[in-house]
């Protein structure tokens, strides 16, 4: 093991100060909270770490096309959950794309890991009866084993409010071709008001 021939000689200063000045390239300022390093013309926050410099971050996505004046009905095949994005709220995804596009869950690089918080409003005609929710990859890889199923015991055609939330990490064909959000129902019924609130949690690339 060799020691590098360069000793890094760290200025002390207030956060003030550090606001006020450019940091030369490779230079560091430490403050009682923060150490700050000079990196392409930026204040960069070594430590702690920056979220927003990691590439980690959060976006909402809310459809808007069915509401529960007018619902999308489902059957017993196996369905997409609707989302159209109608509105989005990802000021602070920190990412170089969206992580929800094309009605599936995208992923920026292999090995990344995101949290989703799929919430929605639904009933089933049978108080019995039982939704599956689950993402559906397109490689084979068992993402359908990222699955909940739901129940409704309040009673039939009676309106239920849910909010599940799934950990998953991207593989390549994650990558390319998305993950599905779906559903399988032992009955027919309807939802609406679905929101997807997803959150990167970690950046491979970083």
């Amino acid at each position: 093991m060799k020691n590098t021939a360069f000793k890094v000689h760290v200025g002390s200063a207030t956060q003030n100060e550090v606001n006020d000045v450019n940091i030369e390239q490779g230079a560091m300022l430490v403050t009682d909270e923060s150490l700050f390093m000079g990196f392409n013309g930026e204040q960069v926050r070594v430590f702690p770490p920056q979220s927003d410099k990691m590439g980690l971050g959060w976006a909402r996505y809310d459809d808007t096309q069915y509401t529960g004046a007018s619902p999308y009905s489902f059957t017993t095949d196996a369905f997409t959950v609707p989302n159209n994005k109608g509105n989005v709220n990802d000021s602070h995804i920190h990412s170089g794309i969206d992580y929800y596009a094309d009605n599936k869950l995208k992923s920026e690089f292999e090995n990344d890991v995101y949290i989703v918080t799929i919430a929605f409003k639904a009933q089933i005609s049978n108080a019995n009866g039982y939704i599956d929710l689950y993402l559906e990859g397109g490689n084979g890889t068992p993402y359908e084993r990222v699955k909940d199923t739901i129940t409704f015991p309040k009673g039939n055609n009676v309106e239920h409010t849910f909010a599940k939330t799934f950990q998953y990490y991207a593989d390549e064909d994650v990558v390319t071709n998305g993950l599905s959000v779906k559903m399988l129902a032992s009955d027919s019924g309807n939802i609406h008001d679905v929101i997807y609130f997803i959150q990167r949690t970690q950046n491979h690339k970083y």
